[in-house]
């Protein structure tokens, strides 16, 4: 198989680099014989355990993120039957936590209607984010 394309953001090639700096990303995956969209979330990397010295210690492991195709059965049949050639996939928002991730990606689900939409992938919203988390992003010099 050839190699699958990349994910892009800002209209160029994602740059791996700024994987660094971020926890995870919002995209769009979509069918260009069709127009179809999925949208989603992922994450750059997954927690996980190393024992060190006797001692469980918690370590963060790059995720599958460069080869990924979403979670929806429907796209991934389509890519199976039409080749991932003829698929796109956008990076549309670089999030700095889990919680920014999930509510961009509901946020975008929700205004778009592509749950109850016949031209996007999506059939359900899952959504359980954290005001914290989000907050500190937006705290004022008054708040």
């Amino acid at each position: 198989m050839s190699e699958e394309p990349w994910w892009t953001y800002q209209g160029i090639n994602f740059d791996e680099s700024l994987a660094d700096a971020h926890f995870g990303f919002v995209y769009v995956i979509t069918n260009i014989t069709t127009g179809r969209r999925y949208i989603g979330k992922k994450l750059f990397s997954s927690a996980g355990y190393k024992t060190v010295k006797g001692k469980r210690k918690r370590i963060r492991k790059p995720s599958d993120w460069k080869s990924y195709w979403g979670s929806s059965k429907l796209l991934q049949a389509d890519i199976e039957q039409l080749g991932h050639y003829n698929f796109t996939r956008e990076i549309v928002r670089l999030c700095d936590n889990r919680s920014q991730c999930t509510y961009y990606e509901s946020k975008m689900i929700l205004e778009t209607d592509a749950i109850i939409r016949e031209d996007y992938y999506n059939d359900y919203v899952q959504c359980r984010v954290s005001s914290s988390h989000l907050k500190a992003q937006y705290k004022t010099p008054s708040g």
